[in-house]
């Protein structure tokens, strides 16, 4: 059978049992293959031709949050007792995005072949990473897909909302700072020399505000392109060094978590994620140390990754896990204590989810009352900022009887 690196996306017209008119979409390796496959739903194909693909990129971007949407549909599906490949089908058939119905079907081609689940998902790295294959491994091989998928589609679903609140509570500032940016570079661009050559005429002293605009108007207007250029060359700089340079790495990471205010949202969101990421994989049954391995991963800060790291390495040699948290230093007593009261009454997974569920509650009410702190804060800036230079560009024509 061809593998699914070598399927279409085939669109059909053809009639089903009781004569009825359907058409649709079908992933497979030629024309031929996709007919037999429909005949065998009982639909007589008429028109089977590949799908053209769309004019201008490749279709919509699968985002993090479609994974989550799928694992969700998944669980749904077999919970209900539909069997895997019909589920893939199901659910292929319900999404809006050709990129992801595509993703989906060349997974159930895999499966259909007979591939595992996991197998299938591990070749799909841009999309599945290691931890969430090794979950559904661990459910194929205990028999226990159906609740690991629910399992999945929570930790998925918690760890999209934590994004999304992290993503409000630093998208929001920068933005109206960029425009604030934009808006400011455009007057002493455009708006600023028109008023300097109405200045020209006047025959005394500006005043210092004014000179000072004036001047800042004349760098903007010299060098605003090698500006751009500059910016642009040092953020990509940046990037590259953040991705080849540990210790960089590790600098931004730690500035980020000492920055006021936003410093503690990403803390608590790291904590949150680690003790949603431990509960999630000790409850699949994956032993502790895998399980560290893989939180480490998923923490999203390189200074929390070396100590998760380094707490795997000492529970590796019979350390009591809340004491290896304790000696990182960089965890709460919240969590040590939580931890510690799991290990001994064994239930270590429903605490660490407690704690996450703590967490994330912290994080998306620190998040709303930072956005309600910054809405002033932020419109008092813009205001200064670009009210400052008309009040500059005015302030010799309130002064003209002093100045002509």
């Amino acid at each position: 059978m061809a593998t699914s690196s070598t399927n279409q996306v085939y669109a059909y017209k053809g009639i089903d049992k009781k004569g009825k008119k359907v058409e649709g979409e079908m992933s497979g390796s030629s024309p031929a293959i996709i007919k037999a496959q429909l005949l065998k739903q009982g639909i007589r194909a008429n028109n089977v031709r590949k799908k053209p693909k769309p004019l201008f990129g490749g279709g919509k971007k699968i985002t993090p949050q479609d994974i989550a949407i799928f694992t969700r549909q998944m669980a749904t599906m077999m919970k209900a007792g539909v069997p895997l490949v019909q589920s893939f089908d199901i659910v292929a058939d319900g999404v809006d995005n050709p990129s992801l119905a595509k993703l989906i079907r060349d997974i159930r081609e895999d499966v259909a072949a007979g591939g595992g689940f996991a197998a299938a998902l591990r070749k799909q790295p841009k999309y599945f990473d290691e931890l969430f294959c090794n979950l559904v491994e661990s459910g194929e091989q205990s028999g226990a897909l159906e609740t690991m998928l629910h399992r999945i589609a929570i930790y998925k679903e918690k760890t999209e909302q934590l994004k999304a609140k992290i993503k409000k509570a630093l998208t929001y500032p920068i933005a109206v700072v960029v425009v604030a940016v934009i808006v400011t570079g455009i007057l002493l661009v455009k708006v600023v020399p028109q008023f300097a050559e109405t200045f020209s005429s006047f025959g005394a002293n500006l005043p210092a505000f004014t000179l000072f605009v004036l001047g800042l108007s004349n760098i903007a207007q010299a060098y605003w392109l090698q500006f751009l250029g500059v910016l642009g060359v040092t953020i990509f700089a940046l990037g590259k060094l953040k991705q080849s340079n540990k210790n960089f790495r590790n600098l931004l990471d730690r500035l980020v978590l000492k920055a006021p205010i936003v410093g503690k949202i990403v803390y608590e969101a790291i904590v949150a994620r680690f003790a949603r990421t431990l509960s999630t994989t000790f409850a699949a049954g994956v032993p502790l140390i895998d399980a560290l391995t893989s939180v480490a991963g998923a923490t999203g800060n390189s200074i929390y990754e070396d100590a998760t790291l380094k707490v795997r390495d000492e529970v590796s040699t019979g350390t009591q896990l809340n004491v290896a948290l304790r000696h990182s230093n960089v965890f709460p007593s919240m969590l040590l204590q939580m931890a510690a009261i799991g290990e001994e009454s064994g239930a270590l997974d429903e605490m660490l989810d407690k704690v996450a569920g703590f967490y994330e509650e912290s994080v998306d009410n620190m998040v709303d009352n930072l956005t309600s702190l910054l809405e002033p804060m932020i419109m008092s800036v813009l205001g200064v900022l670009v009210g400052g230079l008309l009040v500059a560009m005015y302030l010799p024509i309130f002064q003209l009887g002093n100045v002509v």
